[in-house]
């Protein structure tokens, strides 16, 4: 086959790439040749190609079986660093409360296994519940792990990234308040989180300002069709009445977005400072 000047281009290229080739991948003092191959005498496999082109017979090198399989180790090892970076990341910017990092499915105390399990499911129906907009809406007394619960599920997902962080309202609302302009873009600006859990609603300042910013927190999330978890004190009865009028349209697009789980038990806070109360006294010999 005649050689066109492109051919001629092209062989060269590929000259330049079996040469840049031929330094990577270097002959061993106990490799061998066969049928006129360079061979691997680690795993006897070939470490040349035969090629035939524009009627030109070549023999670039290529990697052997074990080189192979040292370099998928070492992209899968580089890859698990890199998303091992990425999960610790999240999760710092995640969590403005470092403790919470520790709080998993598998550190519960084990006292409230129907909302555990809930919980766990929306882990794994996460896809969907993210497709849909749909969040949790966590309500019930003090103390009963409303918040533990809220913070697996994110520790849940950030490990399986995807961009996640727990606040609360107290301190959202703060933060906005703080700020001579751009409170909108803040606002906006937490749509990157493909699941934003807002502990302690109906505990920030009850003002009217303080509800249009409550309001407006959790309609950016609606109209960007992205799921919330809340966490509240409140009971189903308040949230579905409420006595103060400003407060309907918030709750009333809270049940559009989120799932209501009643959260029962006893007072874990109570409990644990009973427990560190006894504690103390048994160190000071009271």
């Amino acid at each position: 086959m005649e050689m066109t000047d492109g051919n001629n281009v092209f062989m060269q290229m590929l000259e330049t790439i079996e040469a840049n080739a031929n330094n990577d991948i270097l002959i061993k003092e106990f490799d061998y040749q066969k049928d006129g191959l360079w061979y691997c005498g680690k795993c006897d496999t070939p470490k040349q190609a035969i090629v035939e082109l524009f009627g030109s017979v070549r023999k670039p090198m290529c990697l052997c079986k074990c080189e192979a399989e040292k370099r998928d180790r070492e992209r899968e090892e580089f890859e698990q660093r890199q998303r091992k970076l990425r999960i610790a990341e999240m999760k710092k910017t995640g969590f403005p409360e470092s403790e919470m990092c520790h709080w998993t499915f598998e550190t519960d105390d084990g006292q409230n296994e129907k909302v555990k399990q809930i919980a766990k499911n929306y882990v794994e129906n996460f896809v969907e519940m993210l497709k849909r907009g749909k969040g949790l809406l966590f309500f019930g007394d003090v103390g009963t792990g409303k918040t533990f619960y809220s913070a697996c599920i994110v520790n849940a997902l950030i490990d399986k990234g995807y961009p996640c962080m727990i606040t609360n309202f107290a301190r959202l609302v703060n933060t906005i308040s703080g700020m001579y302009d751009g409170k909108q873009q803040y606002i906006d600006g937490l749509n990157r989180f493909d699941l934003l859990v807002i502990d302690d609603l109906a505990a920030e300042r009850d003002t009217e300002y303080m509800n249009e910013i409550v309001y407006n927190i959790i309609d950016s999330r609606y109209r960007a069709g992205l799921p919330t978890i809340i966490t509240t004190n409140l009971s189903a009865d308040e949230i579905k009445n409420p006595a103060d009028i400003s407060k309907q349209r918030t709750y009333s697009r809270l049940l559009e977005m989120c799932v209501p789980v009643e959260v029962k038990g006893k007072d874990r806070r109570r409990e644990k400072l009973k427990d560190d109360y006894s504690e103390l006294k048994n160190i000071l010999g009271l």
